[in-house]
C-alpha cells in the first residue's frame, strides 16, 4: 500500500511529540529522530511528485490552454 501524504506526516509528528516528552533513553531518541528524518524525506518527496503533476488553465484569447505549473522559488 502506497503511503499518503497525511499518513505519514501524522507519523513524523507522533515522533516529534515522542521526542519532546524528554521521557525517552538516548538510543530511542535517536532510532525515532533517524525514522523521523526518513518521514520528512519522504514529505519532501511526495510533495514534489504531486508539484510535477499539476497544472494550470490559464485563459488566453478567450481560450482555455493547459501550462505546468512552477512553484516559484523563495
Amino acid at each position: 500500500m502506497k503511503d499518503n501524504f497525511e499518513d505519514t506526516i501524522k507519523q513524523l509528528e507522533n515522533i516529534v511529540n515522542e521526542l519532546e516528552n524528554d521521557e525517552l533513553d538516548l538510543d530511542t531518541s535517536v532510532k525515532k529522530f533517524e525514522k523521523g528524518m526518513e518521514l520528512s524525506k519522504k514529505c519532501t518527496k511526495i510533495l514534489e511528485d504531486a508539484e510535477k503533476r499539476i497544472s494550470i488553465l490559464i485563459n488566453k484569447d478567450g481560450e482555455l490552454q493547459e501550462e505546468n505549473f512552477t512553484a516559484e522559488e523563495e
